[in-house]
C-alpha cells in the first residue's frame, strides 16, 4: 500500500491517506507519486499531497497528522513535544537536557526541563 499525507498551505499534515499500489502504477509498471496525486484529487478536493513512507524510506520519516512537510528538504519533521526541545542538525527533536542512560525509565518534565524517575 502506498501511503499519502495532505498537506495545508502551512506545509502542516492534516491526514493521511492510503492507496493500493496497483492505483499508482504507470504504464511500465512503476510506481508514480503523480498518478497517486491525481488519484486522490479525483476522490477528494483538490489538494497538495505528498507521497510518505509507512516505513520511512523516504522522506526521512512516515508522515502524521501534525507534522510539518519541510519542501526545501523534502523531509517529514515531527511536532515539537516540548516548547524548550529544538531542533538538531538532522530534524530531530531533542531536549535541553539528554535523556538518561541508566537504564531506568523517564518522563520529561517541562517545568523543571528535566528527566523524571518514572517509579513503580
Amino acid at each position: 500500500m502506498a501511503h499519502f499525507a495532505k498537506i495545508d498551505d502551512n506545509n502542516t499534515v492534516t491526514a493521511v491517506h492510503v492507496v493500493n499500489n496497483q492505483v499508482i502504477l504507470d504504464s511500465e509498471g512503476n510506481e508514480s507519486e503523480l498518478i497517486g496525486q491525481q488519484f486522490l484529487n479525483s476522490l477528494h478536493d483538490t489538494a497538495n499531497w505528498v507521497q510518505t513512507s509507512y516505513n520511512g524510506n523516504f522522506r526521512k520519516q512516515y508522515a502524521g497528522v501534525g507534522f510539518y512537510y519541510h519542501k526545501e528538504y523534502d523531509i517529514f519533521i515531527a511536532p515539537q513535544p516540548y516548547q524548550s526541545w529544538a531542533l538538531d542538525s538532522n530534524y530531530d527533536w531533542q531536549p535541553p537536557t539528554p535523556y538518561p542512560t541508566d537504564g531506568n525509565f523517564y518522563d520529561w518534565n517541562e517545568e523543571t526541563l528535566t528527566w523524571d524517575l518514572i517509579k513503580d
